[in-house]
Order: structure tokens, then C-alpha cells, then sequence
């Protein structure tokens, strides 16, 4: 059974994010695994604390009895208040399982002012090496049909085509294989109709619906997102660009760009670790 780890502040925006772990665990065997994450306490604030984890325990049961019936019989969903940093503890959480991603909101505030979900998703993303679905402002999709999978000239570019293409099977999607570049250079033009050629053999292989289509412009996110818009995509599946710099890890300007303008839900693959379509092999459930 898959575990889909939910950091949750109980803003609204953080239940978005849980109905997007639903949807996903509708398709998936899955436990979904809400985290709150506390500041450690001292002496001084053990009492606020105390206080503030009876809360936060009080919101997931509320939340649980919800929710939780809403979920297929295949699927389950608890919960767990952890201490620490709030994006360390989410990502330690997603790694201590086997068959695990992540599911979060972009934007978000805390009730209890502790937990602020937009600025640690970029943390846990940069931080992680599962994949993150994440949704920014708009209402959760009811359903996922069209997946926007941009191929530009990068050498990892594909590497987000397995994981991918063993999702869309689940849900019975097409790919949408767009080959973006923002030069029409002879040498990137061949370099992406060859990146995109595989792409579609893979796909191929699985027999999973695709279209195609070749973008050129300065911007590739906005291309990425005008053709998204366009096919009425329900998700687009990006590569996450980690870097890092002096205070600590970051995602790169491409997948930033896409993470803060998509009101479509984006699906970030890391480039830490390779994820293949036998990640979402059903036989042991």
C-alpha cells in the first residue's frame, strides 16, 4: 500500500491539498498520512505546547470524520503531530516509507500561526527525493484525464516519464507530450525531437494515449502553461531543478516559475532518484 504523506496547517487551502490525496487515493491503494508539525518546546512554552497539540489533535478528528468516509474501501487515512522543522519532519516522514509521495498545498496559513504551508512546500520539494504532487489555488480537479508532460533539452527531462506514465495508467489519462524550447537552433530542435520521440515509444510500450505537439518560445513555463490551459489539463509533470546555495537547498528557476503560477495541479519529480512505472504495481495490495 502506498502512503501519501498530507503536511496540514488546517487552512483551507491545506484541505485543498488533502482532497487532491483523495482523488489520488481513489485510483491508488493508499494510506493518506496528514502531518502537523510543532515547534519544539522548552520550559518556558511546554504548557502552549501541550495545549496546542490537544488542538491540533482535536482538528484531524474532525477532520478524519469528514473525510474519511469518503475514501474507497482500498484506502485509509490517519494522522500524526510531529515536532521539529516543520519541512524536515514532512520529508523524514515521506522517507521513512518504502512507496511514498507527497501531497501539499502551495499557499496556506495557520490557524495556530505555526504552520505556514506555501513557504515550506519548496523546502520539502527541493528537500525530498519522492515525488510531490502539489495545488497552488484552485479547487481540486474531480477528476485526472489530461497530463501535460513538457520535454525540453535537458538530459534528465525524461526522467519524469516512467513515474508518470504508471500514473496516467491508473486513471486512464492521456499524456499530452509537449517539446518545449526557446531556441530554434538546429542542435536543440533535434536534441528535443529525439528526447520527444523516445518519450512517445515509451508510451507506446505501455500503450498509454498521447498527443504532441512542438513549442518554441523565451518563456517555456508560459508556453508549458498556455497549452495546458488549452488541452484543459488536470496535472503537469515537471522535473525539480534542486540546487543549492548558501542557505541550503533550493529548487531551480523553471520549476519555481511553474510551482508559482500553475493554478493547475503540478506533479515535481526529483532528480535525486529514478521512479519507474513499477511503482504503481498493484500485486500485495
Amino acid at each position: 500500500m502506498k502512503r501519501i504523506i498530507v503536511p496540514i496547517d488546517f487552512s483551507e487551502e491545506a484541505l485543498e491539498g488533502l482532497k487532491l490525496a483523495m482523488l489520488l487515493a481513489g485510483k491508488i491503494p493508499s494510506r493518506i498520512e496528514m502531518v502537523y508539525v510543532k515547534k519544539k518546546s522548552n520550559d518556558l512554552f511546554h504548557i502552549t505546547s501541550k495545549e496546542e497539540k490537544k488542538t491540533a489533535k482535536n482538528e484531524f478528528e474532525k477532520i478524519v470524520d469528514t473525510y474519511s468516509k469518503k475514501l474507497p474501501d482500498f484506502s485509509q487515512m490517519t494522522y500524526i503531530i510531529k515536532e521539529g522543522k516543520i519541512f524536515q519532519e514532512v520529508v523524514n516522514q515521506a522517507h521513512s516509507f518504502k512507496n511514498s509521495f507527497i501531497v501539499s498545498s502551495t499557499h496556506g496559513a495557520s490557524g495556530f500561526e505555526r504552520f505556514f504551508i506555501g513557504s515550506n512546500t519548496f523546502k520539502i520539494i527541493a528537500a525530498t527525493s519522492r515525488p510531490v504532487f502539489t495545488i497552488r489555488k484552485a479547487k481540486c480537479p474531480t477528476e485526472i484525464k489530461n497530463i501535460v508532460l513538457p520535454i525540453d533539452t535537458s538530459i534528465e527531462t525524461r526522467q519524469k516519464v516512467p513515474f508518470t506514465t504508471g500514473f496516467a495508467e491508473h486513471f486512464g489519462a492521456t499524456i499530452h507530450v509537449v517539446k518545449v524550447t526557446n531556441s530554434n537552433a538546429d542542435e536543440f530542435k533535434r536534441k528535443v525531437e529525439l528526447y520527444g520521440k523516445q518519450t512517445i515509444e515509451y508510451l507506446e510500450k505501455y500503450n498509454i494515449p498521447y498527443e504532441t505537439d512542438y513549442l518554441t518560445g523565451d518563456n517555456i513555463t508560459e508556453l508549458t502553461l498556455e497549452y495546458a490551459n488549452k488541452v484543459k489539463a488536470d496535472l503537469i509533470s515537471i522535473m525539480s531543478e534542486q540546487a543549492v546555495n548558501f542557505s541550503g537547498l533550493i529548487i531551480g528557476g523553471n520549476a519555481q516559475q511553474m510551482l508559482n503560477k500553475s493554478d493547475i495541479p503540478v506533479l515535481t519529480i526529483s532528480r535525486k532518484e529514478l521512479y519507474h512505472k513499477s511503482f504503481f504495481r498493484t500485486q500485495g495490495y
